[in-house]
């Protein structure tokens, strides 16, 4: 698209659109993101929403300013499981120092919920796809498996514990993440969401002209994720992830199959994957705390590439 303010920074599959007003200080984060309910408590479906729409804005290293609900409601639930989801994106917002400012609301023959959210960021600090580069490590700051988790929810077969953790993991908000990387000097982000870790990985190196190197072993995993994996408990979304990837990853044979799955699961509310300094990446991941670690670098190569060690 061309236009005067559209930000000649970030690249098409970036997280979030960002426009720069002309005269404005800071430039404008734009996202719209939706999902379709992953736990059956209605106002924790609301929290996991509103941290998966408000992630896209942290990705950018933007500041959530304010946004708009979206809900859609089957007649057969009621105004009270409405009001549940409202009342949990609307505390997300809060935490968030964002304002919910309006809204819309439809019938719809499955619920579905989320956020179109507006942040700010200085135009000088912009966290894009296309700002890594060769040298770099990678911080992963939350742990993967939220989509077989999530399936094996559905399916009636999830533990308690799994779910707690998961549930846990996608209501927290990438806000502190966020100020972290800005912290340690981070350049570049992406939040692991539908891609996967795998697909969002691919999408930041080949806009930056590099390849990555990812350590399976050293990737956090969601309690439950492993047994879900080997339960069959794995979600379209993240075979398609797989596919979407095989042609730019090597070393998948020499890698247990189940942590590859994984590494490929489609996330809801998943962490930021900050590419940063080799020398401040550590103390980034330290500062954080478990599950956030160093889970690989970027390195000269095919852009898009990823290797797994």
């Amino acid at each position: 698209m061309s236009h005067r303010w559209v930000s000649a920074v970030t690249g098409p599959l970036d997280d979030a659109a960002v426009v720069c007003p002309e005269g404005a200080e800071r430039a404008l984060v734009l996202t719209l993101d939706v999902i379709t309910p992953v736990v059956d408590d209605a106002r924790v479906f609301g929290r996991i929403a509103a941290a998966n729409s408000l992630s896209d804005v942290y990705a950018m290293n933007g500041d959530p300013e304010v946004a708009l609900s979206f809900v859609g409601v089957p007649d057969e639930l009621g105004l009270e499981t409405l009001e549940q989801i409202l009342a949990g994106m609307a505390e997300q917002a809060r935490a968030a120092g964002c304002a919910i400012v309006g809204g819309h609301t439809i019938r719809d023959a499955e619920p579905k919920c989320g956020l179109s959210v507006v942040g700010s960021v200085e135009r000088q600090r912009i966290w894009s796809h296309r700002s890594a580069h060769a040298g770099q490590a990678l911080v992963l700051t939350k742990a993967l498996g939220t989509g077989v988790v999530a399936q094996a929810i559905r399916a009636g077969r999830a533990e308690p514990s799994w779910v707690d953790a998961a549930v846990a993991s996608m209501e927290m908000l990438n806000r502190a993440a966020r100020d972290a990387g800005r912290r340690h000097g981070a350049t570049s982000a992406t939040d692991v969401t539908g891609f996967g870790l795998l697909g969002h990985l691919h999408q930041l190196a080949a806009a930056s002209g590099v390849a990555a190197r990812i350590r399976g072993a050293d990737v956090a995993l969601l309690p439950g994720a492993r047994e879900a994996v080997a339960l069959g408990l794995v979600p379209g979304g993240s075979k398609r992830n797989l596919r979407y990837v095989a042609a730019h990853l090597s070393g998948a044979t020499d890698e247990d199959p189940a942590l590859v799955t994984l590494l490929a699961d489609a996330q809801t509310s998943g962490g930021l994957l900050l590419a940063i300094e080799a020398n401040a990446a550590r103390a980034l991941a330290d500062e954080l705390g478990a599950p956030a670690t160093v889970i690989g670098e970027l390195v000269a190569g095919a852009p898009g590439a990823i290797e797994l060690v």
